[in-house]
């Protein structure tokens, strides 16, 4: 391996290692997914899938985005949140007297962008304030794509479980009002608010040495903002 390549790898490891353990884990859910859909459709006496007729069904897409959809739901609110809300000694937090948008000398905007700034954040019109709420904008676009093909593939999914029962499908308004909806989405919701807030209070006394995502292992409790 050449040292160019090399230094590739290494400067973006963080990104290819979860990449990479994401396309496992998705083949794996895939495969156990097939299995137990296989199974339903022997207990009802139904002719079972293959591997590609499953990969390309409703019931595999449905699985996925719903999954998708907190994820980037949890992200949205994340950095939207952390704007303005504080958890005095969490490196997740800014530190207490810097709640809110700050200042253009702080956020290195306009006439306090450096040279090696992005081009957008030295403008003073609207590719600036696009640029500044960015990342957060994006997060919410990705979770209201995922979430709007969770329904989609969720009211095929339902319908077709509905049709195997014999029962009359449902048209895609009814289905957004329905139990197995809103389950599907709330149960993810509440999982990823659980593991934010869980992650913000026990990095107050808990440390990983080396982690951006915890304070230094010699730092006061009270330390808030600082990463490691």
């Amino acid at each position: 391996m050449t040292a160019g390549r090399a230094g590739f790898w290494r400067s973006n490891s963080l990104t290819l290692v979860f990449a990479g353990a994401f396309l496992v884990v998705l083949a794996a859910q895939a495969v156990a997914g097939r299995a137990e859909f296989n199974e339903q459709l022997a207990v009802a006496g139904l002719q079972q899938i293959g591997f590609g007729a499953y990969l390309t069904s409703s019931d595999f897409a449905v699985d996925v985005t719903e999954n998708w959809q907190s994820e980037f739901l949890q992200f949205f609110l994340y950095v939207y949140g952390t704007v303005y809300l504080v958890q005095r000694g969490s490196p997740e937090s800014k530190p207490l007297d810097r709640a809110g948008t700050e200042s253009e000398r702080d956020q290195k905007m306009g006439d306090h962008a450096r040279p090696d700034s992005p081009s957008w954040a030295g403008t003073k019109d609207w590719r600036q304030a696009l640029y500044a709420h960015s990342l957060g904008l994006v997060m919410a676009v990705f979770f209201l794509l995922s979430w709007f093909t969770q329904s989609v593939s969720g009211v095929a999914a339902y319908n077709g479980e509905r049709l195997r029962q014999l029962q009359a499908p449902i048209d895609w308004g009814a289905y957004l009002a329905s139990a197995d909806f809103w389950n599907r989405s709330l149960q993810n919701w509440q999982s990823e608010l659980l593991a934010v807030s869980a992650m913000a209070v026990l990095s107050v006394y808990l440390r990983q040495r080396g982690s951006p995502e915890s304070k230094p292992v010699g730092s006061a409790h009270r330390s808030t903002g600082v990463e490691g």
